[in-house]
């Protein structure tokens, strides 16, 4: 028997058994799968070291406690970063002066396409020449964009202001 007969066997009469052992401890379909594979990669690459009859069955129930373990471990850590890159970025956003919440508002009424350049050049720092490339057209018509992106954005300020002075806000 070769150590792919030997795998095959061990597959064919245990998957089930692994399979509902890691489907019980599991959160998800996802989860179960991962421990599944990771446990048979296992046997796969230790075929030699996988003990015969049903003390295979038991070998496997080890390896695949062991796979629960690190992927446990692994959403913890994975969970840590995440909470402490959260409170990084929260840390690291700028404040809105209340004040420029009308610039805001303006902003936001601009068609995306609007949006997106301005961002770009004003939020990421980025040349006509590299808004081309990340929009996909030439770095004339990037400039013309952003230029009419500039202009609607100008007459919307304006125009703003001007009701702000009507309704005596000002």
């Amino acid at each position: 028997m070769t150590q792919r007969d030997r795998f095959e066997a061990v597959y064919d009469a245990y998957y089930p058994a692994i399979h509902q052992y890691a489907a019980r401890r599991t959160g998800s379909p996802d989860d179960t799968a991962d421990v599944i594979s990771e446990t048979f990669l296992t046997a796969w690459r230790r075929i030699g070291e996988v003990p015969e009859g049903e003390r295979a069955l038991l070998w496997l129930y080890g390896v695949a406690r062991r796979v629960l373990a690190n992927q446990k471990r692994g959403a913890s850590r994975r969970a840590v970063l995440a909470e402490r890159l959260r409170d990084e970025l929260v840390a690291d956003r700028p404040a809105t002066p209340v004040d420029l919440a009308y610039v805001r508002t303006a902003f936001d009424g601009l068609p995306e396409r609007d949006r997106e350049v301005l961002a770009l050049a004003c939020w990421e720092g980025l040349t006509s020449e590299q808004i081309a490339k990340v929009v996909g057209c030439t770095a004339i018509a990037a400039r013309a964009r952003l230029h009419r992106a500039r202009k609607r954005l100008a007459a919307t300020l304006e125009r703003q202001a001007s009701s702000m002075i009507v309704m005596g806000e000002a």
